[in-house]
């Protein structure tokens, strides 16, 4: 029988962007995990569509809100980003041996709710006449992806508590200008994805803490040095504390987030 462990390549594999969160949603958290199966890295992670044409952050071209074209290509960038969430959540557990097997549960339960984000949108954009590709994107976080893809407590370290973090402290603002443009839906839409990510982040402050409690590390100290070492984005302000403090950051890193 095959593992939940390798079953996750299957959708990670996928080139189609719909096919990826429809075989995500499919997969099934009753399979046998094999938690100390050191599975060989297959060619093609991530498997990505032709489209969008991913660019340098920099490159991207901003478009005025104030036309559906602009809403469209922000919804779209969100899209991405979730497609890329499915993408990160499915890696973590393929690629990292030696875990208990509720880590791994909890990474496909976050890859399935990550691909729900992402048919939400689609559809959305597609509602609008639009659809996942017709704009360009970035490649920013599956690069991070790919630069800790050695050691499990970098990858838990820098993408949720990172990158999917700043997503926490992003959603007001970008759902403040989707509704003041009059979309409505959109902002229902990120009520949901602000909801879900809250647990996302929340699942890799509880790992990151296990990994590190493991290893015999401080969680802040560390962090601080994983920051340096990988070159992870820096986090400016606004932070969204509300919303950190229900993902399970405690006081003395808000502050040192905030110093």
């Amino acid at each position: 029988m095959q593992s939940l462990r390798t079953a996750a390549l299957t959708p990670l594999l996928a080139t189609n962007a719909v096919q990826k969160a429809s075989i995500t949603l499919g997969l099934s958290l009753d399979l046998p995990i094999d938690t100390d199966n050191v599975i060989a890295a297959p060619v093609g992670i991530p498997g990505r569509p032709t489209r969008p044409e991913l660019v340098g952050h920099t490159q991207l071209k901003h478009h005025s809100l104030r036309l559906p074209e602009g809403r469209a290509a922000l919804i779209h960038s969100i899209a991405h980003i979730e497609l890329n969430a499915i993408d990160l959540a499915l890696d973590i557990v393929w690629r990292f041996p030696g875990m208990p097997e509720s880590f791994y549960r909890d990474w496909v339960r976050i890859a399935q709710e990550e691909a729900q984000h992402f048919t939400l949108l689609r559809n959305h954009l597609v509602e609008m006449g639009f659809d996942y590709g017709a704009f360009q994107a970035h490649n920013a976080l599956w690069e991070m992806a790919e630069r800790t893809k050695g050691d499990i407590l970098a990858r838990i370290a820098l993408v949720p508590r990172t990158l999917e973090a700043r997503g926490l402290d992003a959603s007001p603002a970008v759902k403040r200008k989707l509704v003041g443009a009059g979309d409505i839906r959109a902002g229902e839409i990120l009520d949901v994805i602000l909801r879900d990510e809250i647990g996302h982040v929340a699942a890799g402050n509880r790992w990151y803490r296990w990994v590190c409690e493991q290893r015999g590390l401080d969680p802040i100290a560390t962090y601080a040095e994983l920051v340096k070492t990988y070159d992870a984005p820096k986090l400016r302000a606004p932070f969204n504390m509300e919303a950190r403090r229900a993902a399970g950051f405690d006081e003395a890193e808000l502050l040192a987030l905030q110093s």
